[in-house]
């Protein structure tokens, strides 16, 4: 049976401790990443829209380095809007300065009503180089 390796990054350990999950786990060679968010080092939400989507891509970066993968090994991306119609364009703006050539990565968009005071979410699947 594979194990289950815990991915936290470096400094956000008491946050993921505060709320009892990991930021991602480290199965074989995947990578299941928890919802990133676009978090102040205080945990609250950014308030500018456009920001948090791209502290949130911060996240999931780091989060990802932390495992020895960049955003090349995702496989696919499940994001979560609180008002889709109205930020998709900032979103794809943003998406598209990080996947700007081909193959991209899976993607789903779904609507929702709450996010924890968050308007925007991350959850990503990848492949991890080189693993054992």
């Amino acid at each position: 049976m594979t194990q289950r390796e815990a991915i936290i990054p470096a400094g956000r350990d008491a946050l993921y401790e505060k709320h009892g999950y990991s930021a991602a786990i480290r199965s074989g060679d995947l990578l299941f990443v928890s919802g990133q968010v676009g978090s102040l080092e205080d945990g609250e939400p950014e308030p500018d829209f456009k920001k948090q989507v791209q502290l949130a891509f911060k996240r999931l970066e780091a989060t990802l380095a932390t495992a020895g993968a960049t955003f090349d090994d995702l496989v696919d991306i499940t994001t979560f809007h609180t008002d889709p119609q109205n930020q998709f364009e900032t979103i794809m703006e943003v998406k598209n300065s990080i996947f700007s050539k081909k193959p991209y990565p899976n993607w789903t968009a779904v609507g929702v009503t709450w996010l924890a005071g968050f308007d925007f979410e991350i959850k990503v699947i990848a492949r991890l180089p080189n693993a054992a």
